[in-house]
């Protein structure tokens, strides 16, 4: 058996653990080191178990994951999801369909604060349901909103998936985030007339709303002019070149911080539970990308990355060829996998072979991730799914699938844009100071 045939059967092997009930970590970890145990012997496995941990989690530019990840945590303590969703629905309830497009706006400002497309799921599908159910709208509308509202967290900067990638790849993070801007709003707005479209051939899934006069309009932004703020501050500061990503992270966590205790709703309760639920999402992350590192280890030893360069070569196919086999790769594993442990898992062996091919490669993470917000959302595993589901009692997973064809499809237009026109997500990045 050849080393690049046991890479492609511990890749089934990780697969097969992670259906059967795994952590991803746990599993990754597990072939990685039996992996390259029989590969290389046992005191090859004892010296990556006693390396690779470490080398996992020391780079200075992992000190931005718990940084945005504290961000995200004070701004849901803030109640920011409520205000700017008020925000949005005075300019756009009044529309048939009006309060789901309010959603998807809201989610993804939130979702530009909060940086977790899980965490904007649960918190805008409290707020956000039962003010659509009130108002008469279809469940699988609403929901559904919420869950492809949601997943624009992934991608809009600041994005812990991107950041991940730009590490896995040596990439700029700060040109992953500047990237990602213009793909984010065409999700937004492609989500948008999803919902227009839907609403038009049946109008009975939304009724309209009342109209919202300009006093309590302009009385909603000045109650978010703060969160808009500082979010240009972070992200137009990565742009400007004031400050290197870690360090806007850290004045997006300091900034988030400042507005939950202006707002009154942060006491020393609030602190501890935010402190520990930053440390507790920062550890889950940590672990799993030990875990990746010690799968990357027998992957590297393979030599796999290495063979389907060759393979794809030697075949004569051409660079889109292989690009659409690589995204249609992507959106059937993201039927069963998360999106984090999806890239951590594939990035290590197709990172290479989309270089080989001339990629740029912040317009190959941009794809990826894009193609990993698709997951989140695609039965039966979409992780988003089963949050928004989890938000309201009477809601069946049933009612939200029903309601999540329009944004797949609004999905796969947005993808084939960004293939088709590069220049959408590296247009930013080109004229970054």
């Amino acid at each position: 058996m050849t080393p690049a045939t046991m890479g492609f059967l511990g890749f089934g092997a990780t697969l097969f653990l992670i259906a059967f009930g795994f952590p991803v970590a746990v599993a990754m970890a597990l072939v990685g080191v039996v992996g390259f145990w029989l590969l290389n012997g046992l005191a090859g496995a004892g010296f990556i178990l006693g390396s690779s941990p470490f080398e996992a989690i020391f780079p200075y530019s992992l000190s931005v994951v718990p940084l945005f990840v504290m961000m995200g945590v004070f701004a849901a303590r803030a109640g920011l999801s409520r205000s700017l969703f008020e925000m949005v629905n005075s300019f756009l309830g009044h529309v048939r369909g009006g309060l789901a497009v309010t959603a998807v706006g809201a989610c993804a400002l939130f979702g530009a604060i909060c940086g977790s497309s899980l965490a904007t799921v649960a918190t805008m599908g409290r707020v956000a349901i039962p003010e659509m159910e009130k108002h008469g709208y279809d469940g699988s509308l609403s929901s559904a909103s919420i869950a492809a509202g949601g997943t624009l967290g992934v991608l809009i900067p600041p994005s812990i998936l991107l950041v991940i990638y730009g590490i896995l790849t040596q990439t700029s993070i700060g040109q992953l985030f500047i990237g990602a801007i213009v793909p984010g709003i065409v999700g937004a707005v492609l989500y948008g007339l999803a919902i227009v479209i839907r609403v038009r051939m049946k109008p009975e899934l939304a009724p309209p709303a009342a109209k919202t006069g300009w006093t309590k309009r302009l009385a909603s932004l000045r109650r978010v002019w703060a969160v808009l703020l500082l979010f240009s501050l972070v992200i137009g500061g990565i742009y400007l070149g004031w400050f290197s990503p870690t360090e806007a992270a850290a004045v997006g966590a300091v900034g988030a911080f400042i507005l939950a205790l202006i707002s009154g709703e942060l006491d020393w309760s609030t602190l501890w539970e935010s402190v520990r639920e930053t440390a507790g999402l920062t550890g889950m992350i940590f672990f799993i990308l030990i875990g990746a590192s010690l799968f990357n280890y027998f992957l590297e030893t393979t030599g796999l990355p290495s063979a389907l360069i060759s393979g794809i070569e030697s075949s004569g196919m051409g660079p889109t060829m292989a690009l659409i086999l690589i995204l249609v790769f992507y959106i059937v594993l993201g039927c069963f996998m998360d999106a984090m442990s999806m890239i951590l898992l594939t990035v290590p062996f197709l990172a290479p072979v989309a270089a080989s091919q001339g990629f740029d490669m912040v317009w190959f993470g941009i794809l990826v991730v894009t193609v990993a917000e698709i997951g989140l959302i695609t039965p039966p595993i979409g992780m988003n799914l089963f949050v928004v589901q989890a938000t309201q009692p009477g809601l069946t997973q049933r009612m939200v699938v029903r309601g999540i064809l329009p944004f797949i499809i609004a999905d796969i237009i947005r993808l084939a844009i960004l293939v088709a026109v590069p220049a959408l997500s590296l247009w930013l990045p080109a004229m970054m100071f």
